[in-house]
């Protein structure tokens, strides 16, 4: 099987927050942010709300998302989220 890499977007409960990053095991990283076994930005805005996430078969190509969707504003982060949920709904569940 292949390897998968992942760019995805998180939140908090209100929606309020957003945080973009890659990782080559999305299920594990979801883990780690809803558990705040890393410190930093999630865990101090609680942050682990899986509302947005995107497949590439290498690393470089969700890497160069993950700076794409860096660098766009938040109105156009949230217009990509609700392209395929709407309701920001938990998608890690």
């Amino acid at each position: 099987m292949q390897k998968q890499y992942s760019v995805y977007i998180v939140t908090n409960r209100l929606n309020t927050v957003l945080y973009t990053g890659v990782t080559s095991d999305l299920q594990k990283r979801i883990y780690e942010h809803k558990n705040k076994i890393i410190p930093g930005f999630t865990s101090k805005y609680n942050v682990n709300k899986l509302v947005y996430y995107d497949t590439f078969s290498s690393p470089q190509e969700a890497i160069s998302a993950e700076k794409k969707i860096k660098g766009w504003t938040r109105v156009k982060k949230i217009n990509l989220i609700k392209q395929n949920n709407p309701e920001f709904r938990e998608l890690s569940e």
